[in-house]
C-alpha cells in the first residue's frame, strides 16, 4: 500500500472566513488527494469580513487555484481596482493617487521616474500621475485587461479586485469541499496538547468529539485560539507607530457606476475607506480611541456616507502588530490570528495569501523540522515590517497642524528601516529593491511624492541621454498614455461585456 512518507496525514484548520477558506482551497488544490484536511468553523461565530479590497498579487493566488476570472468576479460581486485615491492626507483639500502598474509607457522603461525628475528640474512638466495609465484610467472610470505584450502601453495597466469577502469565502468553500475538504460546523471547547512536546494533538468540540491532526492552522481571528490562547506565543505591539486601534464598518447602497479604485479619506482621528462593489459600497472608519470617542467616530462615519446605510455599523477592536512567531510548534497562524495591519493599503487578504504560499514553500513534514518554522517566521517578520513602514509613511508626512492624531504622527519616532528609506529617497529619489518587499518602486514613489516628500536629486545615469531627447520622450509618452486612456471602455461596460455583471 502506498504511504504518504513525510507528508502529514491530517491537517486541521480551525476557523473559517476568508483566511480559513483561502487556506483550505490552496491545501486542497495541492495535497487534498493525499492529506486529510478538516476545517472547523461555527455558524454562530461571525467573521470580520471587511477586507474587500486587494492588491495585484491576488491574481497569482487565483491563478494557482486555476480560478476562472469571469466566474470569480461574477460570484463575488467584484469590481476591478487600479489603485487607491488618498484624499486630505497631507492637508484638507489635497489628494493624490497610488497607482498599480508602473509610471511610463512600458514595463521595460528603466529610470522613468528619474527621467521625469530631471526634466521637471528644467521646466514645466505634467504631474507624475499623468504618466500612469492606471491613474488616468481610474480618474476616467475606465478599465481594460492588462496587455500581454510587455512592450505595449496597455501592459502597464495592472489591476486587482474589490469583492465581497463573505461571497469570496463561500466561493472558495465550494472549491475546497469539491476537493475533499471536510467541514465541521461546531465550536471548539478546548485544545489538547502533548505533555512531552507541547504540540497541539487535537481540538475538542462542543459535541464531545476530538479532531486530531498532525498540523494545525489557526484562522480564529484576533483571539488566536491556538497560536496565543493555547501556545502563549506573544505579540509585538506596534501602536507607537500606528496608533489606530478601532474601526467601524458599514455597507451602503450603490450610488452611480462603480469606480475602479478604492478611496481613503483622512479624518480627524483616522481615515475612512470607500470600496465600490457591483451591488453595494463598503465603508469604514479606522480610528484611534486615544483621540476620539466611539460615539464621535460613529457620528463621523455616518455623517460622511454618500448613500443610505444598509445595516448598523459593525465595531472592531484591534492592536496593530504581529505574533512573535507566526509558526509555533505544529501550529501556523494565518490571517488576523497572525497579526493585524490596518487595511490602508489593502494588505489584509494579501497577508493571508503570503502566509499560505510560504506554508506551501516550507510545507510541514511529520517531523515538523524547526528550521522550516524558523525560516517561515523570519520571512513573515520581514514582510510585516516592510508593510508597517509603508503604512507609517502615509501618517508621518502630513501638514494637518493642530489635530492631535496627526501632530503625534509627525513627531513620533520612526523605525530605523523607514528612516533609511527616507534618507535615500530625499537625497536622490532612490527606492532600493529589497528581497521581500511587497510594494514596488511605483508604490513607494507614489506615496513619497503624494505625501509631499520630494527628492533633492536624481539618478545621474539619466544624463547619458541628451536632455532634449528626454523631454521629447516624455512628451510623446504623455500624449500616448492620455490617448489610450480615453479609448478604454467604461468600467461597468467592461464588466457587463465580459459576463461578470448582469446587464
Amino acid at each position: 500500500m502506498e504511504t504518504n512518507g513525510l507528508l502529514p496525514k491530517s491537517i486541521v484548520i480551525v476557523g473559517g472566513g476568508t483566511a480559513g477558506w483561502m487556506t483550505a482551497a490552496a491545501l486542497a488544490r495541492f495535497v487534498g488527494h493525499k492529506v486529510k484536511i478538516t476545517l472547523i468553523e461555527s455558524s454562530d461565530i461571525g467573521t470580520v469580513g471587511v477586507g474587500e479590497a486587494t492588491i495585484p498579487p491576488i491574481r497569482n493566488f487565483n491563478a494557482i487555484l486555476g480560478l476562472d476570472e469571469a466566474e470569480f468576479v461574477r460570484e463575488t460581486k467584484g469590481t476591478y481596482k487600479l489603485g487607491i485615491e488618498f484624499c486630505d492626507w497631507v492637508k484638507p483639500g489635497h489628494r493624490y493617487f497610488h497607482p498599480f502598474g508602473v509610471y511610463g509607457p512600458s514595463l521595460n522603461q528603466p529610470n522613468f521616474f528619474h527621467q521625469w525628475l530631471r526634466a521637471r528640474a528644467g521646466g514645466q512638466l505634467p504631474e507624475l500621475s499623468e504618466f500612469s495609465l492606471c491613474s488616468l484610467a481610474a480618474r476616467a472610470g475606465r478599465f481594460a485587461p492588462q496587455g500581454r505584450d510587455p512592450a505595449s502601453i496597455q501592459a502597464t495597466l495592472t489591476s486587482a479586485f474589490h469583492f465581497d469577502a463573505g461571497l469570496y469565502a463561500a466561493y472558495l468553500r465550494k472549491f475546497a469541499e469539491a476537493r475533499n475538504v471536510r467541514r465541521l460546523d461546531q465550536k471548539v471547547q478546548s485544545v489538547r496538547q502533548s505533555p512531552e512536546t507541547g504540540n497541539v494533538e487535537a481540538v475538542l468540540l462542543e459535541s464531545g468529539d476530538a479532531v486530531e491532526g498532525d498540523f494545525f492552522v489557526d484562522c480564529t481571528g484576533f483571539r488566536g485560539l491556538l497560536i496565543e490562547q493555547t501556545l502563549k506565543t506573544g505579540y509585538e505591539d506596534w501602536r507607537a507607530y500606528l496608533p489606530a486601534d478601532r474601526a467601524l464598518a458599514v455597507p451602503t447602497a450603490k450610488v452611480g457606476p462603480a469606480v475602479p479604485f478604492t478611496r481613503s479619506t483622512a479624518r480627524l482621528a483616522g481615515w475612512q475607506w470607500r470600496i465600490p462593489l457591483q451591488h453595494r459600497t463598503g465603508n469604514g472608519y479606522v480610528y484611534s480611541s486615544q483621540f476620539i470617542s466611539d460615539e464621535a467616530a460613529h457620528e463621523t462615519l455616518m455623517g460622511n456616507l454618500d448613500a443610505p446605510a444598509l445595516a448598523d455599523a459593525k465595531p472592531l477592536r484591534f492592536v496593530t502588530g504581529r505574533r512573535k512567531k507566526l509558526w509555533n510548534k505544529n501550529v501556523v497562524a494565518i490571517g488576523l490570528a497572525s497579526g493585524f495591519l490596518e487595511p490602508l493599503e489593502s494588505t489584509s487578504i494579501h497577508l493571508i495569501q503570503t502566509g499560505i504560499t510560504k506554508l506551501l514553500d516550507f510545507f510541514p513534514s511529520q517531523n515538523n523540522h524547526a528550521a522550516d518554522a524558523a525560516t517561515y517566521n523570519r520571512l513573515g517578520q520581514e514582510e510585516y515590517e516592510s508593510i508597517r513602514d509603508f503604512l507609517v509613511l502615509h501618517y508621518m508626512a502630513n501638514q494637518r497642524v493642530g489635530e492631535p492624531l496627526w501632530d503625534y504622527c509627525r513627531q513620533m519616532a520612526l523605525p530605523d528601516s523607514l528612516q533609511e528609506r527616507l534618507a535615500l529617497f530625499q537625497h536622490g529619489g532612490r527606492v532600493p529593491p529589497r528581497a521581500f518587499d511587497l510594494f514596488t518602486e511605483t508604490s513607494w514613489v507614489a506615496v513619497f511624492m503624494g505625501q509631499g516628500i520630494e527628492p533633492q536629486g536624481y539618478n545621474p545615469l539619466v544624463e547619458v541621454h541628451e536632455g532634449a531627447a528626454g523631454r521629447q520622450f516624455l512628451a510623446d509618452a504623455h500624449r500616448a498614455l492620455a490617448e489610450l486612456s480615453r479609448q478604454l471602455p467604461e468600467h461597468e461596460d467592461f464588466l457587463r461585456q465580459a459576463g461578470m455583471m448582469p446587464s
